[in-house]
């Protein structure tokens, strides 16, 4: 199993961090075809050989995937996505 593990920090109040989120996972469900759900402050992913979780907290989004061995070449370019996304979605 592969991981990517992100922690961003933020100055978003809770509404527009959530929105931040919600963008990214539009972006990466588009892009690599990944489901996902909200679960009170907690959006989860989920497609066969990925499984994680975004979490919103007051000063911080943190970002946790498992890759399945089928995702592992992709890791970096997730990775980088993921990050690309956090830097727009959180430049103020």
């Amino acid at each position: 199993m592969s991981v990517i593990d992100v922690r961003r920090p933020h100055t978003l109040d809770k509404e527009h961090a959530r929105e931040a989120a919600e963008n990214l996972a539009k972006d990466l469900s588009e892009q690599f075809d990944v489901n996902y759900q909200w679960d009170g402050d907690l959006l989860r992913f989920k497609r066969s050989g990925v499984k994680g979780q975004l979490e919103i907290s007051h000063a911080d989004l943190h970002i946790h995937l498992e890759l399945g061995m089928m995702l592992r070449p992709f890791k970096s370019r997730i990775e980088q996505e993921i990050n690309s996304q956090l830097d727009q979605m959180l430049k103020a």
